[in-house]
């Protein structure tokens, strides 16, 4: 199967629109990654839904609000406009960035897609300070975002860190 690694961010260059493309190619797959308004509602369900994240597929405008109001919306698509992937995050720009979600069709996944948006959010905010997800404890992708330079805070050592999580829909202890 062939992956996705990356070409240019400039080749292609910022859009009439103010989205930022760019595009990434090898193996003959080409996908393009942009930076912009979300994709439209039965896109967004329909992704969400095919990686089985309900808990905002239950509520369509709950979800079209949250990516409204995200910080940052990057999709990634191949060439005939399919939606193949999301990275969506809050930040200040200088001293934190939290990645909300990441997420890829089960058909592209394992291809290069999440790492390519993965990359694109990474470049356009080297100079932010700290960042920041919540992830699944599978080893895929413990693997995946180590690969990407993230620390897990129960490894660290030298800058002890804790991370602290509440969730309003779960008693979680």
């Amino acid at each position: 199967m062939a992956t996705a690694t990356i070409v240019s961010w400039d080749q292609v260059g910022p859009s009439a629109d103010g989205a930022r493309r760019g595009v990434r190619q090898d193996g003959g797959v080409t996908l393009t990654v942009l930076s912009g308004p979300p994709p439209d509602l039965s896109e967004l369900l329909a992704l969400y839904a095919s990686v089985g994240w309900t808990s905002y597929t239950r509520d369509p405008q709950a979800l079209a609000r949250a990516l409204r109001q995200s910080g940052f919306v990057w999709t990634a698509r191949d060439e005939a406009g399919t939606l193949l992937g999301l990275v969506r995050g809050v930040t200040d720009d200088v001293s934190i960035l939290y990645v909300q979600d990441i997420l890829v069709h089960p058909d592209s996944q394992r291809r290069g897609v999440g790492r390519a948006l993965m990359e694109a959010v990474l470049e356009r905010y080297a100079h932010v300070m700290q960042m920041v997800l919540l992830t699944d404890d599978g080893p895929g992708q413990l693997a995946f975002y180590r690969s990407l330079g993230f620390h897990n805070t129960r490894e660290l050592v030298r800058v002890p860190t804790n991370a602290f999580y509440r969730d309003s829909r779960v008693e979680l202890a």
